[in-house]
């Protein structure tokens, strides 16, 4: 299947009414301190705490019955295991889910709480894809990637169909990136309504595949990261997804450690929104200035809200 605008408005019709229409909110405080009129994408009340359920849902609902019979399989530090679990039991379906072992704790039990069965592998040593692919192959069971599949990112563009129709006229769109499901998704609706609208990535600095990529103009991989953003360690861009953000996508913007901290605190402090690192390195890349000059209104994703409180407790 194609990755177009049409596809995204019937995955938004699709996943009704297991996922959520998130609100939108604005801020005048991040306002002034960012320079920039933000409308905040909040996924982080989303179903499952994060965007995932857009793409997990679509697929499920896309699948056969008999192949929602034998079961599906996923890799995922968290969000996407989530998720997956939430539609495959929707479905009457069994979910088996790779999970590394230094996975937050909290996102580990709610998947487990789901439903799903977990394996839990070494993120240093053993290949996530390998396992979910020997559990499908053994099994009979469907593979459901976290991104690199049209199915997934389709329903991932649903986030950004919903921003662009609600806040039509928007200077740009910043979106937090992992394996570029949420940005291709989001590139793909937004630039398909508004051909003008600037579209951005982030990512943390210490896991920079997208960046490097982008601009060797290819796939480059990394080693695996230690960044506190844990579901943006991914080591290299998809097949699937990076044609697309490098058709689509302006740049992708880089945020410390100390700067995806300081989102996290002033989200939760001065805007109620409760953000996982990950889910707020966008709110980071905009409040630390990363936006190129003369951009007045912007999109953010805050892509999710599965925090991990011990690690909290450190910032």
């Amino acid at each position: 299947m194609e990755i177009t605008l049409e596809a995204i408005r019937e995955a938004s019709q699709r996943i009704r009414p297991l996922v959520k229409h998130t609100p939108v909110m604005t801020s005048r405080g991040f306002n002034e301190r960012s320079g920039v009129r933000a409308f905040l994408k909040c996924e982080n009340l989303q179903t499952g705490g994060s965007f995932k359920a857009r793409g997990a849902t679509n697929f499920v609902r896309s699948m056969t019955s008999e192949a929602l019979a034998k079961g599906v399989v996923a890799f995922s530090s968290g969000n996407h295991a989530q998720a997956v679990a939430i539609a495959a039991r929707d479905a009457g379906s069994k979910a088996t889910v790779v999970m590394p072992e230094d996975a937050p704790k909290s996102k580990i039990a709610a998947t487990r709480d789901q439903g799903a069965t977990i394996l839990l592998y070494d993120r240093l040593k053993d290949d996530r894809e390998a396992l979910g692919r020997k559990i499908a192959e053994d099994t009979g069971a469907t593979l459901i990637p976290p991104y690199d599949h049209p199915w997934t990112v389709i329903g991932q563009g649903t986030c950004g169909l919903e921003l662009i129709e609600e806040v039509p006229d928007l200077d740009a769109m910043v979106v937090c990136t992992g394996g570029g499901g949420l940005l291709a998704g989001c590139a793909t609706a937004m630039k398909g309504i508004d051909p003008n609208i600037r579209v951005f990535g982030v990512e943390p600095e210490l896991a920079n595949d997208w960046y490097l990529s982008m601009r060797e103009g290819k796939p480059v991989s990394v080693d695996p990261s230690r960044t506190i953003a844990d579901g943006l360690r991914t080591s290299q861009p998809g097949a699937v997804t990076f044609p697309v953000v490098q058709k689509l996508v302006e740049d992708i913007l880089l945020v410390t450690e100390d700067e995806i901290k300081e989102a996290v605190k002033y989200l939760m402090a001065r805007l109620k929104i409760v953000a996982e690192p990950s889910g707020a390195v966008a709110a980071a890349a905009v409040l630390f200035g990363k936006l190129p000059a003369g951009i007045g209104r912007v999109g953010i994703t805050i892509s999710g809200g599965n925090v991990d409180w011990d690690l909290l407790k450190t910032f």
